[in-house]
């Protein structure tokens, strides 16, 4: 088999992981910081093992430069998480998964901010795109408790574990050439210590459902999920990574609907459509020939 297919196929498999991480989130029935402190520790005892056992774990990698980078990603990916598991009870999975995927628009502000990359008009009408998609799944709201306050606190939560993913992005891009594995070990030991005393202690799993929910996202929502996106990463392009990167939030919406029979107004479909659909053309810099400008006969 082609290393290209190989990677495909793990590109794949970790996307659809992915999707099924909002619904361990509620399964667990555990408070947030009590879900994201047990990722992390679980996450961290099963990284350290890979990375000692692949020979990572030494001084020459822990330069002062990695160490703060790490760190200060660290924070901003973890609380990243809080926001957007806490937006899973509040505006659905599917929702919250979605307006989670308005990251490459953040991105590209960020980028335009601090490293000079250009805005183009292809990227502004995309965007556009995405802002009224928003729009719609805003103003869609559902009834019951989905509905109100807690839906938009929902949508906001989204957003801003979005905005600090595109930070945690930017931080991560400054660490190239470090092993990602090492990386992902510093964010959830990171994750372990800060949530630590944060954690309600008196709240612990007891039903087998609520074990399971809890190591699955510490063993196969992040460290299977690492080690295989990784290795993806490694085999396919940056066009194909970011296209195949679109089965997460189809994937969540399919596990949200047959998990909790989610079913989403008009409203939200057409809004999350043009949000994915956005975002999706600003991965991959789809063109649009209308604004093409087309080179002057001589």
């Amino acid at each position: 088999m082609k290393s290209s297919t190989v990677g495909i196929i793990e590109m794949i498999a970790a996307m659809l992981i992915s999707g099924t991480i909002g619904y361990f989130v509620v399964m667990s029935e555990l408070p947030i910081f009590n879900v994201v402190f047990l990722r992390c520790i679980l996450g961290a005892i099963t990284l350290l093992a890979l990375c000692w056992a692949m020979g990572l774990v030494k001084p020459s990698f822990f330069t002062k430069r990695f160490v703060m980078l790490g760190v200060i990603s660290g924070v901003t990916v973890v609380t990243n998480w809080v926001l957007l598991f806490s937006a899973f009870s509040k505006a659905s999975i599917t929702i919250a998964t979605v307006t989670y995927h308005t990251q490459p628009f953040m991105l590209v502000a960020l980028g335009a901010l601090f490293l000079g990359e250009k805005l183009t008009i292809q990227k502004l009408f995309w965007l556009g795109v995405a802002f009224v998609g928003m729009i719609f799944v805003v103003q869609a709201r559902q009834g019951g408790d989905n509905g109100g306050t807690d839906y938009l606190l929902g949508i906001a939560m989204s957003l801003g574990a979005a905005f600090l993913y595109a930070i945690t992005v930017i931080l991560v891009k400054q660490l190239k050439g470090s092993p990602p594995q090492l990386v992902a070990l510093v964010h959830v030991s990171v994750g372990t210590i800060l949530l630590a005393p944060l954690a309600n202690w008196a709240v612990q799993p007891e039903t087998t459902m609520q074990w399971t929910s809890v190591l699955a996202l510490g063993l196969l929502c992040t460290t299977i999920m690492y080690i295989i996106m990784y290795d993806a990463f490694q085999k396919l392009s940056t066009s194909l990574t970011g296209a195949l990167s679109f089965v997460y939030p189809v994937a969540a919406i399919v596990v949200d609907y047959l998990a909790f029979d989610r079913q989403l107004a008009t409203g939200q479909w057409i809004g999350s459509a043009a949000i994915l659909v956005a975002a999706c053309a600003m991965t991959l810099g789809w063109k649009l020939p209308f604004f093409t400008q087309k080179p002057k006969a001589v």
